[in-house]
């Protein structure tokens, strides 16, 4: 049986080479990226049974996708069809630049994806569903069949990652979407920044995360700050890990590595502060990978949750 099934959209991710901005640069790197699939690539490389929904356009582009899904251990149930494929064009840096980040997924097959047209029957099955709130900005169709999956959970685990990205939807359109899910979610996973500009909060992380979890009476509410750690609110108990400073090869996909990571524990009966320390670990070491999607094994993540948990 399928322990976790993501469901969303993934985009081709186009990266300068050798930190280089697109004005400049004569070469990029292809690379395959997605708020779900990236979770589902982190828990497959730590041991967990994952199966990746979605609909891809049935030409090359969305072949590379699910080959690339499919190579690094997830299980994918495709709906092919008619429709772009996603595009991402993303740039970093060191210190000062801060990353660019350009999205074009407008009119991708995934958004014109039907309930209908995605194995209900696994979602229902699977001990944990998992769905990014940036795939719910593509269309209403998707919203509606991103719903409809969050519902069919049934009695597993349902996880949002709030994924609020700004240049694809306004953050009033956000918040009137996602209030429409929030009440089938378990388990709520945010960035800082995100969680303060999509629920109009204030003050430090502690804080946030118990307003959130009272406010939508969610089990669990994760906050993550980057290179500096994360906590998690469980159970009104509030459990924190500081990041480890390591020098940045691509900080994309580290927020994804650390759900992944996050949901792998508590699927096999670790508990909330166990799952927060192994996503900072996995975290830590996509920092130091190329591309959004982790390749660290299970025995480096148990070794640095170990060294992190000594450090505490």
């Amino acid at each position: 049986m399928t322990e976790l099934v993501t469901f969303g959209d993934t985009s081709l991710r186009f990266a300068p080479l050798d930190g280089e901005r697109f004005e400049t640069t004569d070469d990029v790197r292809l690379r395959v990226s997605g708020t779900e699939s990236n979770v589902a690539t982190a828990a497959s490389a730590l041991g967990t049974d994952v199966a990746w929904l979605s609909k891809l356009p049935d030409n090359p582009l969305g072949h590379r996708v699910d080959r690339t899904l499919r190579e690094y251990g997830v299980e994918t149930e495709v709906a092919w069809g008619e429709g772009r494929q996603g595009l991402v064009f993303s740039e970093h840096g060191p210190g000062p630049r801060e990353q660019r980040r350009y999205q074009d997924r407008t009119d991708s097959a995934a958004a014109t994806v039907t309930p209908g047209e995605l194995p209900m029957d696994r979602v229902q099955a699977a001990d944990a569903t998992f769905v990014g709130g940036s795939t719910l900005s593509l269309s209403g169709q998707i919203v509606e069949t991103a719903e409809a999956v969050l519902r069919a959970a049934g009695g597993g685990l349902v996880a949002l990652d709030l994924d609020y990205a700004s240049g694809h939807w306004t953050v009033e359109a956000a918040r009137e979407t996602l209030d429409g899910v929030l009440d089938a979610v378990d388990v709520l996973f945010a960035n800082e920044a995100e969680a303060k500009t999509v629920f109009d909060r204030t003050g430090e992380p502690r804080k946030l995360a118990h307003t959130i979890a009272s406010n939508h009476d969610f089990e669990t509410v994760v906050i993550t700050r980057s290179e500096y750690g994360a906590l998690v609110w469980h159970d009104n108990v509030i459990h924190e890990r500081d990041g480890r400073e390591v020098e940045a090869v691509d900080p994309a996909g580290q927020h994804e590595a650390f759900i992944g990571a996050f949901l792998e524990r508590l699927l096999h009966d670790g508990g909330a502060g166990e799952a927060l320390t192994y996503g900072v670990a996995t975290a830590t070491l996509t920092r130091t990978l190329p591309g959004a999607m982790t390749a660290v094994t299970p025995g480096e993540v148990e070794r640095l949750a170990a060294e992190l948990d000594r450090e505490r």
